[in-house]
């Protein structure tokens, strides 16, 4: 499998902008989290696909490899489709890294782009739940399974809900699983949901992934050890940097 690794970077990040350029240590955000994907190993290329200049000549000046595109995507998805098509080579699947995760593991990914055998429409990464401080956290998705580990559905609610069962024995009595937001799509299926409305569900949990679910398109979960540690605040640079830097 050909697999192309993209890291969608807008600038204008509503609670925090200009992160992809905040100074970790020494290095960019961006700068990390390229050079981490670019450390799997089943990645056959790795780009970012930004819509600011700024970015660009960044990514460009530590010789990352960059594309232009859109200001005007709503989602990660569709900036990965427009670069896909902009990129020279024949992909088989596209990789959707995170480009808020300085620290990310090589690991994971490479776990994901393991499982693309040609037959997979969408794959992602989930986590066991481990904690009910995330069991019970909205803002936290989850994903429902089925036994060829295929995703029912993403809910920021805890479910399934354990009828007559107490809350504080629910990880003993059922296995949550976490949802990790790093995306596989075969590229034919890349195509086809960049051009779908917006599903009710979607507008319901606030989660694209349903969209594609609503469609009929088929998910593979990859249950991964290694957590998410994403910068969406200030707050969240200052937690991530003090855990894996001091």
């Amino acid at each position: 499998m050909q697999i192309l690794g993209i890291i969608p970077a807008r600038y204008a990040s509503t609670r925090f902008p200009a992160k992809a350029l905040v100074d970790i240590g020494g290095k960019s955000m961006i700068q990390r989290v390229y050079e981490q994907s670019s450390k799997a190993t089943q990645l056959n290329q790795v780009i970012v696909a930004t819509d600011d200049e700024r970015i660009y000549d960044h990514v460009e000046s530590f010789g990352g490899k960059a594309i232009m595109t859109s200001s005007v995507h709503q989602s990660g998805t569709d900036r990965c489709y427009e670069a896909l098509t902009k990129t020279e080579g024949k992909f088989d699947y596209v990789i959707n890294i995170q480009g808020d995760e300085p620290f990310i593991s090589p690991e994971p990914i490479n776990n994901l782009a393991e499982e693309l055998d040609g037959s997979i429409e969408l794959a992602t990464l989930v986590k066991i739940i481990d904690s009910e401080d995330i069991l019970f956290n909205v803002n936290v998705p989850k994903a429902v399974l089925n036994k060829r580990r295929e995703v029912l559905y993403f809910s920021r609610q805890t479910i399934p809900y354990l009828r007559g069962v107490e809350t504080g024995n629910w990880l003993e009595k059922h296995t949550y699983y976490k949802h990790i937001g790093i995306y596989a799509y075969r590229v034919d299926v890349l195509a086809e949901i960049t051009k779908l409305e917006v599903s009710s569900l979607e507008k319901a949990e606030a989660l694209e992934q349903l969209r594609w679910l609503e469609n009929g398109y088929s998910i593979k979960a990859v249950v991964t050890s290694d957590d998410s540690h994403g910068v969406d605040t200030p707050d969240d640079l200052e937690r991530v940097t003090r855990r894996f830097l001091s």
